[in-house]
């Protein structure tokens, strides 16, 4: 059953970094837009005849918290018609029509396994989201590691925010790591995800279960080496993003 197009207003739209943006998207028709945190929306933009051609895939980075807003955390593609249009067309009070919530990459009923949340870039998105739902909702759960991957500093999505709840949070640990970063922050990393969590799972292989968000390169290579280590398919779910 295809769920009904909704009207999306835009609320808000803050610049993150010299590439990305924010943007907070009003959902028409209700008072409390309901979704499971890791769930994306689709948004139907002006850019192509054909339906298809317009539609663009985006993950919630807000946790449910009874709004009909949404955040949406958006990197600028070169070349691409739907981001070109959103950061070059689109304002405060633009409308477009939305579909959603949709996907099933999201939180297992049962927090009874360590977890490795590992992205790159915009895919911290639906793990902002998951994380801050376990925040708000004092939900129980084994240790969360947090394993995201940007090439600098001031590429880091939700760095402050994330180092806070990661003091705040119980059992949450927050990992970045950077490629160009000379100079990297207390508690970071310098290189690539892949290293990070080969070496926390080194020091102590308890049962996991690994979320893995962004491009395909880092997402296969990421679920290769944990079958490597010897976790089963079933354990490793994924979310691609391009």
């Amino acid at each position: 059953m295809l769920l009904e197009w909704k009207t999306g207003r835009v609320v808000d739209i803050i610049n993150e970094t010299s590439n990305t943006k924010k943007f907070f998207i009003e959902i028409a028709g209700t008072e409390s837009f309901d979704f499971h945190p890791g769930q994306f929306i689709t948004l139907d933009l002006p850019i192509h005849e054909q339906k298809n051609k317009r539609w663009r895939s985006y993950s919630i980075a807000s946790a449910p918290n009874g709004t009909n807003i949404i955040e949406l955390v958006i990197v600028l593609l070169h070349g691409g018609a739907g981001t070109n249009y959103l950061f070059n067309e689109v304002k405060v009070g633009s409308e477009f029509p939305v579909r959603g919530p949709q996907g099933k990459f999201i939180l297992p009923e049962e927090l009874d396994k360590d977890l490795f949340l590992i992205c790159t870039g915009t895919g911290i998105a639906p793990f902002r989201s998951m994380i801050h739902y376990l925040h708000e909702q004092k939900i129980m759960h084994r240790n969360v590691h947090l394993v995201f991957g940007c090439r600098k500093l001031s590429d880091a999505l939700y760095f402050k925010e994330l180092s806070q709840l990661a003091i705040d949070e119980p059992n949450f640990y927050f990992h970045p790591v950077f490629s160009r970063e000379e100079n990297v922050p207390e508690g970071s990393y310098k290189g690539y995800v892949h290293q990070v969590y080969e070496q926390l799972l080194a020091e102590e292989k308890d049962p996991a279960r690994f979320y893995l968000c962004g491009w395909k390169n880092m997402v296969d290579e990421a679920k290769d080496r944990i079958l490597a280590l010897g976790y089963d398919k079933k354990d490793i779910h994924l979310e691609l993003y391009g």
